[in-house]
């Protein structure tokens, strides 16, 4: 763990933090800088499936007779550019879409893509938080509600199923977890799970307990990803490389020692300072560490959810 003052708050979590919760603002505020120079690039996974790499969360593709299938959208400037590569890989239009959840770096896209006729797929949360402004519990931020467009048409509770382009794909509800309205696409044929934000491959998630999330609904969700995978399943993470079985089990191990260290000095009543000067996660943090999410935020973001369901009352 880097050097903290303990002392003194952690002058870094605002920044941090602020990086963080970009996801949740408009996708007009958050990708004003930079986009202009963002490549799209496809991944194929089989024969009729592809991941896109740009800006914001990874992109599922499925193209076939059916049209083209995808899950997230990204930053709405990023439309045209995801359109584009799509058309390189079909010629078929963009009928459906389906939303891991609401922050604007995996949905800001809806509106671009629901006005040239694809409809919007996504857990009831997700359609609940798009139409109705938000404001971060942290960052006091608010985000308007989503235009008309780019609203789920199709909701669902716990699961639904599609049937296109030759394969089934479940979509099922995780609670609690990134969100309240977190979804898992697991594409039968192809073998494949996108996964959302539920899981960073190889980094500390952002947990956006404001909106619902928690840690020990992202154990549960990576719990329900092992549930459906075997050792040849390609795992599409919301951030990071296309990963496999043995990468979301080390995920899993790693959230789960750190909530278990983290609860057992929440359950005694040690303050945040007193939890962080007994580094937690220190043997971790290297690795896991590197990404958006520093070990001061994570734990500070954990720490506070766990405070709430084992503090003492």
């Amino acid at each position: 763990m880097p050097n903290v003052s303990f002392a003194r708050p952690f002058r870094r979590l605002a920044l941090t933090l602020a990086a963080a919760l970009a996801a949740t603002l408009p996708a007009s505020l958050t990708a004003q800088a930079g986009l202009d120079t963002v490549q799209i690039k496809a991944v194929k996974l089989s024969e009729r499936l592809y991941v896109l790499f740009g800006a914001g969360g990874n992109i599922g593709l499925s193209v076939g007779p059916d049209g083209a299938f995808i899950v997230d959208d990204q930053f709405a400037p990023l439309s045209a550019k995801i359109k584009a590569t799509i058309a390189t890989l079909t010629d078929k239009p963009v009928r459906f879409v389906v939303n891991t959840h609401f922050h604007g770096d995996h949905s800001g896209g809806n509106a671009n893509f629901g006005r040239e006729g694809a409809v919007i797929i996504a857990q009831d949360n997700v359609r609940a938080r798009l139409t109705t402004d938000q404001v971060s519990a942290r960052t006091n931020a608010r985000t308007p509600a989503a235009p008309h467009e780019a609203v789920p048409v199709i909701t669902f509770s716990q699961s639904l199923s599609l049937h296109l382009n030759g394969d089934s794909v479940r979509v099922v509800h995780v609670a609690n977890a990134h969100t309240d309205g977190d979804a898992l696409i697991h594409y039968i044929k192809a073998n494949a799970l996108h996964m959302g934000d539920t899981f960073f491959a190889g980094r500390y998630p952002y947990i956006d307990t404001g909106s619902g999330g928690s840690l020990d609904g992202i154990i549960a969700s990576a719990e329900a990803g092992l549930a459906l995978a075997n050792a040849d399943t390609k795992i599409i993470p919301g951030h990071g490389g296309v990963s496999n079985k043995a990468d979301l089990q080390e995920y899993r191990r790693v959230m789960v020692v750190i909530r278990d260290r983290v609860k057992s000095l929440v359950v005694q009543g040690k303050s945040l300072t007193e939890v962080a000067a007994a580094k937690p996660t220190a043997e971790f943090d290297d690795s896991w560490g590197k990404g958006f999410m520093n070990p001061d935020a994570f734990l500070d973001i954990i720490y506070n959810d766990l405070k709430r369901k084992y503090g003492r009352k």
